[in-house]
C-alpha cells in the first residue's frame, strides 16, 4: 500500500469508526501472531505501518490475506516463489512490494 494511498468503499460499506477500530486492533493482533516468526515480522510490520489508513474494504482484503497459509505467504513475501495469478490481489501485491522495500530490494 503506498504511503498516501487509501482504499475506499461506498459509505454504507465503511462501517462506523468504533467498528473499524475494533477490526483494526484485531487485525494487528492476528498479523503479529501468525505462528511463524518470519511472517509475524513481515506481515505484522506491514499491518503496523498501514492499518491506520485502512478502511472497511482494505480491512476485509487484509483479513482475507491472513487466511492464507503461512508457508505460501512467506514464499511469496520473501520472493522464493512468484505470486500465482489467482492469488493476486491489490493488498497482497502491496505487501510483497513493501517486504521487498524493507529488504532493500527496490
Amino acid at each position: 500500500m503506498e504511503q498516501n494511498e487509501t482504499v475506499s468503499a461506498p459509505e454504507s460499506a465503511q462501517g462506523s469508526e468504533p467498528d473499524l477500530e475494533t477490526r483494526r486492533r484485531r487485525l494487528v493482533f492476528r498479523a503479529r501472531h501468525r505462528g511463524t516468526f518470519e511472517t509475524d515480522i513481515l506481515i505484522g510490520g506491514f499491518v503496523d505501518r498501514n492499518v491506520d489508513r485502512m478502511d472497511a474494504a482494505a480491512l476485509t482484503d487484509m483479513e482475507a490475506v491472513l487466511e492464507m497459509p503461512d508457508p505460501d505467504l512467506s514464499d511469496w513475501l520473501f520472493g522464493r516463489l512468484p505470486l500465482p495469478k489467482e492469488r493476486e490481489t491489490p493488498m497482497l501485491v502491496a505487501m510483497i512490494r513493501d517486504c521487498r522495500a524493507q529488504r532493500g530490494e527496490d
